[in-house]
């Protein structure tokens, strides 16, 4: 039986012969000219660059184009396609094609030979990526900067190990009916509200579907609106579900929960932590800090830490992050810990990777919050952004924020596809207490306090959620109930219940 002309093999430029088998190349090749249905099955998986010698790669891309058409795609319809391919003539011309076909028994290892075709292609990649790491950490002509070498390093490995360089480009309308599918069923199965990943917050969830992958949610609100505290509330929840669920048996692409990491700028680790704990046994968080409770509650205190233990919630306090770096520690996270949602608290402290960084204020922030947006869609997760308000707010009469009043908010405002903003009444209405009556006060002192009184009693422990952007729904605004003792938000409980 005829085999194919042997093809020369490429080594590496230091003589390192890299990872192929061009005999499984032709083999695949033959197989798809003698049946075109093997064509359809390889060419979601396989790509032209996939195949070591670049002959191959040309003719499985002219295979895949008549396919593609609905054409026929054997020796005959493909002549004139290389007539004047170079690469093709070394190798015997057209009569190439034909001897590619010779051996019908490569229908039966198909399969096999792509699989082996796109293994030994990541092999390739991950020596082409330890070649230049190499090269590069050698280079001293220029100024050295470790830590973006290292950067990069990261993000070429995490292509290569996540993405398997095949992911990207346009998505077949099957495929993405098929996730829509997928995130209805999600929706579906937890009660019919959420889609994405949990709020924790009922109407929130409603209003929203949960935290949509690949989305940047923006939150924000003036100092002392609890932005952490909601933020830190909304990770534990959906930690906490995700943790709930695998211990029941729930398969991970059916759970509405995720691990969740934290990237705290502000707050360090443990004061994360005693605040998660502070909620979870009701113990103030400000006896916590003192020291200040008896043994039955340290005890119940111990015995809440005891059963979060396995919580899969990931605390980052490195301050003065850049947004380089921080992308490098969120792939790192998603690929040891599975990571299903990202938390930053705060946007502004965060910095730009640029030489000139903060010299343009504005710009940092544009480039920070497209790279928020960008590390949403590469990691398939949804990314929480908290941010300040400016100082506006407080010069008008309504102190509810609008999207005017984020800082730099024009580009946070463009890559959000959600904006939050936290208001709470009760903060502004402490502010406009009058003075307590006494035996000398006035009927109309008396009336203005309990008319305070009476204020203070309908907006306390309130908070609105205003939902000011949504690509996916209707904006609008949610109550919740904001209990400042523990630092934490729960679903406000209907009038009359």
């Amino acid at each position: 039986m005829a085999q194919p002309i042997p093809l020369p093999t490429a080594d590496a430029e230091d003589g390192t012969t890299l990872p192929q088998n061009v005999e499984a190349e032709a083999a695949l090749l033959g197989a798809m000219m003698i049946d075109n249905r093997v064509a359809e099955d390889v060419m979601q998986r396989i790509r032209p660059e996939h195949f070591y010698e670049p002959l191959h790669g040309r003719i499985f891309e002219q295979i895949v184009m008549l396919v593609g058409d609905n054409r026929l795609a054997n020796p005959v319809t493909l002549r004139p396609l290389f007539a004047a391919d170079e690469g093709l003539k070394q190798v015997g011309g057209t009569a190439y094609l034909a001897q590619l076909t010779a051996n019908p028994a490569s229908l039966i290892g198909a399969k096999a030979f792509a699989d082996q075709i796109y293994d030994l292609a990541m092999l390739r990649a991950l020596v082409t990526v330890g070649r230049d790491m190499v090269e590069s950490a050698l280079d001293t002509s220029e100024d050295i900067n470790p830590s973006k070498q290292i950067e990069d390093a990261e993000l070429r490995l995490y292509e290569v190990a996540e993405k398997g360089e095949t992911e990207g480009g346009a998505k077949s309308f099957t495929r993405s009916a098929a996730m829509a599918v997928r995130n209805t069923e999600r929706a579906m199965n937890s009660g019919g509200s959420v889609s994405g990943i949990t709020t924790g917050f009922a109407d929130l969830n409603a209003m929203m579907g949960g935290f949509n992958r690949s989305d940047l949610i923006i939150l924000a609100a003036r100092p002392a609106m609890g932005k952490s505290s909601l933020a830190s509330n909304i990770a534990f929840n959906a930690a906490k579900r995700w943790m709930d669920d695998m211990e029941a048996g729930i398969a991970e692409d059916k759970t509405i929960g995720a691990p969740t990491a934290f990237f705290s700028l502000e707050m360090s680790a443990d004061q994360l932590a005693g605040r998660i704990l502070s909620e979870q046994s009701q113990i103030p968080s400000d006896k916590l800090r003192t020291g200040n409770i008896n043994p039955s509650e340290f005890q119940r205190f111990a015995r809440a830490a005891a059963d979060l233990e396995k919580l899969p919630y990931f605390i980052d306090d490195t301050p003065g992050l850049t947004i380089a770096a921080l992308r490098t520690r969120a792939r790192r996270m998603k690929r040891q810990h599975k990571i299903g949602m990202i938390i930053v608290d705060y946007l502004q402290l965060l910095q730009g990777s640029g030489r000139h960084s903060g010299e343009n204020r504005v710009q940092e922030i544009s480039e920070i919050s497209r790279g928020l947006k960008t590390l949403a869609k590469e990691l398939d997760v949804p990314v929480v952004a908290l941010s300040q308000l400016s100082r506006a707010v407080e010069s008008r009469e309504d102190k509810r924020p609008q999207l005017a009043d984020l800082r730099e908010s024009g580009s946070i405002e463009q890559d959000a596809d959600i904006v939050l903003f936290i208001y709470r009444e009760e903060y502004y209405h402490d502010f406009k207490m009058p003075r307590a009556p006494d035996g000398n006060s006035s009927a109309d002192e008396i009336t203005k306090y309990q008319a305070w009184q009476d204020e203070q009693l309908r907006v306390a422990n309130k908070a609105t959620v205003i939902v000011a952007k949504q690509r996916h729904g209707a904006t609008g605004a949610v109550d919740l109930r904001f209990d400042r003792q523990y630092t934490k938000f729960s679903d406000m409980v209907p009038d009359g219940y």
